[in-house]
């Protein structure tokens, strides 16, 4: 060993400290360091490992993977298997009509239609203007009121609608208002005549509008206004017609639960072959459709009134209403139309 380099004697040394090392595990010293310093042996076996996700780790983040493809083609197929159903009825065109306009004095303002007219009452709506007042929370001077019909009457002119086509009709809901006064006042200075009418008159009107006449055996009409509820529908060639609270119940401290109780015993005098499909119109139906409308498409079927979540109030009331009317029916098919109001039928039910 004196004659040995440094180099050889550290080899040397080595190959003895390898050869107890693995004489050491052949006689079972790997179970005797587990028994007696247990913490150590478990570090040197970590260290020993390779440092690569198990099999079972790798496993768990592909099934996790897999996992969330799957949620998520799931959801897509449970979004299209629960999508509402088209309603492609198409009404039939006028042939050759002539304009006429229309303005509604409604419980929240002036809007104004105008349409085009045959002698077979087909109708089409050309234009439609809404308007937001304060006439029926007597905040509007009369200049205001003579300003807004003169806006109201200056476009339809313009649109080509003759003077003597152009008319005026007051809602039943806005004639308990005190601002309806100052309206009338404001169209006669101007003078054009006013037309009032009852709430079953509106109804009437309304289904004359809204309900296609290959639907008039199964269907019914409901318009949701801010100053009441308009039902009909036709059995037997008779027309019947019922009406309800409105969607600003809610400024009188009206109890929900009472609106709700009255909304639907009403509706549950609309007979039972009159159910299959409601064509609903009205302030609030418009917020419901919007959501959901396709396009420029002229019905939109809403959705059922559990998949709203409203915060105006007057929109919660109205949504009110027509879960009541839903309740009450049975009726699982609403139809929004864009172009329909009780208006419109007024105009149709003119002599041509």
């Amino acid at each position: 060993m004196k004659n040995l380099t440094v180099a050889g004697r550290l080899i040397i040394t080595a190959l003895i400290l390898a050869g107890l090392y693995f004489g050491f595990r052949a006689l079972g010293g790997n179970e005797w360091l587990k028994k007696t310093f247990p913490k150590e042996a478990e570090r040197a076996a970590e260290s020993d490992s390779p440092s690569m996700p198990s099999a079972s780790s790798s496993s768990a983040e592909e099934t996790s993977s897999a996992s969330t493809e799957n949620s998520s083609d799931n959801s897509s197929e449970a979004t299209s298997s629960t999508a509402r159903a088209a309603f492609d009825y198409q009404p039939p065109a006028p042939t050759n009509g002539k304009l006429k306009g229309v303005v509604e004095l409604g419980a929240s303002g002036f809007n104004s239609f105008i349409i085009r007219l045959d002698n077979q009452e087909k109708w089409k709506l050309e234009k439609a203007e809404f308007g937001n007042s304060l006439v029926l929370e007597n905040m509007a001077t009369d200049e205001d009121i003579r300003a807004g019909l003169k806006k109201y009457i200056g476009g339809m002119l313009d649109f080509g609608v003759g003077g003597r086509d152009i008319h005026f009709v007051v809602s039943s809901g806005a004639q308990k208002a005190e601002g309806t006064k100052k309206i009338t006042k404001a169209l006669r200075s101007l003078n054009y005549f006013v037309n009032t009418v009852t709430p079953e008159q509106e109804a009437k009107l309304g289904l004359r509008c809204v309900l296609p006449k290959e639907f008039e055996s199964n269907s019914f009409v409901a318009d949701i206004g801010s100053g009441n509820t308009k039902i009909s529908w036709k059995a037997g060639g008779r027309t019947s017609a019922l009406d309800t609270y409105g969607a600003k119940y809610f400024q009188e401290g009206t109890d929900d639960a009472k609106v709700y109780e009255e909304v639907r015993a009403k509706a549950k005098q609309i007979p039972s072959e009159n159910r299959k499909t409601c064509f609903i119109i009205g302030g609030v139906p418009f917020e419901l459709a919007k959501e959901v409308r396709n396009g420029k498409e002229r019905y939109t079927v809403i959705n059922a009134p559990s998949a709203y979540k409203l915060e105006n109030a007057k929109s919660k009331a109205g949504l009110n209403i027509y879960k009541a009317l839903a309740d009450g029916t049975g009726c699982d098919q609403f139809v929004f139309d864009w172009d329909a109001n009780f208006t419109i039928g007024f105009l149709l039910d003119l002599p041509q």
